[in-house]
């Protein structure tokens, strides 16, 4: 490991801890999701929607986190937001009913997505180039872990404690990243850099952002990139335990390949930042995802049944193309805005979030009920992904007027 890595290593966990949050939340009670639902007796479709309300607010959080550190700075958002996720995660915990869960959810749909939003912010805050790109890679390197072990703890205290302990985790681990961040975390975006929080002045700026026709490709991009993905992972509970007949305590058999092709993708990331173009790195990505997504279709086609693990070798495939393609093309829409990067990162997260909402809410339980349909599904995403991705490189290639 190079000086320069070891030196932002610390920050690199720290940051990649700090989005932790969102994807705990999403993916840790995936294995107690009937047991809630049995307990609060709420059907499978209105557990579902524990999900869903998760992520909208998530997404319309997003739209925030970063234009409030924009304006008040870095630190004091993920305080703010790590304490609420804790108390958020408490109410879910003693939750007597689906509205008081929902409810709940909401907020720490509205806490979770800070540590994303802000890091990527303080990533470029911090550092340019090659640096920045092997720094994001690190931080997703590292979060990547985070789906993996989530549902596979989840499992063991749902089994051991039931699944109020699930919650009770989650609130530790908000508390635990609130007292890191008080010690650990340095502000990166100093007084003379601010800009004022005012509605017209934000609205403003995500005009701005939101018109520039290659932000909308770019963002779109990996927004679609991440639905073919995503999409499996509401879909689990049924992909897991009805179409591959593992246990709740077996998660880890689909949640295992695709993070550790999420951890390889960013290494290799961070290893080719500085040694080969931005271009090159994301056409290996899309290479890596075509060929995930066209073995996932013949082995469904092939097959009366999936089984394991060839149902779920495609998406560690899959996960190391998107992974490596991810860091330059969001490196990529935040550099078109240097002075409104917080707010770039925000619109980012909230056109992928949006899109993972609807993914989970309506077309996941649509496509669910065969692998084959998830499959097609997740092609027909990265198609789109790619689509957009393509029209941006014929606009760059446009001679100037």
């Amino acid at each position: 490991m190079s000086h320069s890595a070891r030196s932002h290593f610390g920050l690199a966990l720290l940051l990649a801890a700090l989005s932790t949050l969102g994807p705990f939340s999403i993916d840790t009670f995936l294995p107690a999701m009937q047991a809630i639902g049995h307990t609060l007796s709420a059907s499978p479709l209105q557990m579902q929607q524990a999900l869903t309300v998760y992520l909208l607010c998530y997404a319309v959080m997003m739209l925030w986190h970063g234009s409030i550190s924009d304006a008040i700075g870095r630190r004091p958002v993920v305080l703010v937001t790590t304490l609420l996720f804790s108390l958020a995660s408490l109410g879910c915990a003693l939750a007597p009913s689906l509205g008081w869960l929902l409810l709940c959810r909401g907020l720490q749909g509205l806490c979770g997505g800070a540590g994303l939003v802000v890091g990527r912010a303080i990533i470029r805050d911090k550092l340019d180039g090659a640096e920045a790109q092997r720094l994001m890679s690190q931080v997703t390197m590292l979060f990547s872990l985070s789906p993996a072990i989530a549902p596979v703890v989840g499992g063991w205290l749902f089994g051991a404690f039931g699944w109020h302990s699930i919650f009770v985790f989650m609130a530790l681990i908000g508390l635990a990243l609130f007292v890191m961040s008080w010690f650990a975390l340095d502000e990166t975006h100093h007084a003379h850099l601010r800009t004022p929080l005012a509605w017209r002045s934000l609205l403003q700026n995500y005009l701005e952002v939101l018109r520039k026709r290659d932000f909308q490709l770019l963002a779109a991009a990996v927004s679609c990139n991440f639905a073919g993905f995503f999409l499996y992972i509401p879909s689990a509970p049924v992909f897991l335990l009805q179409h591959l007949h593992l246990r709740p305590d077996q998660f880890l058999w689909m949640f295992g390949p695709a993070v550790s092709g999420i951890m390889f993708g960013a290494y290799l990331s961070g290893k080719m930042a500085g040694r080969r173009g931005a271009r090159e790195i994301v056409t290996l990505g899309y290479v890596l995802m075509f060929a995930a997504a066209g073995a996932n279709l013949a082995y469904n086609l092939a097959v009366v049944e999936a089984a394991m693990p060839w149902a779920v070798l495609p998406l560690a495939l899959y996960t190391t193309g998107m992974s490596l393609a991810a860091p330059s093309i969001t490196l990529n829409l935040m550099d078109q805005f240097p002075a409104l990067r917080g707010t770039v990162s925000s619109l980012q997260g909230f056109l992928q979030t949006m899109l993972g909402s609807i993914v989970a809410g309506v077309i996941a339980p649509l496509v669910w009920g065969s692998t084959l349909s998830l499959a097609c599904c997740m092609a027909v995403f990265l198609l789109l992904g790619f689509g957009f991705r393509s029209a941006y490189r014929r606009r760059l290639a446009r001679p100037a007027r």
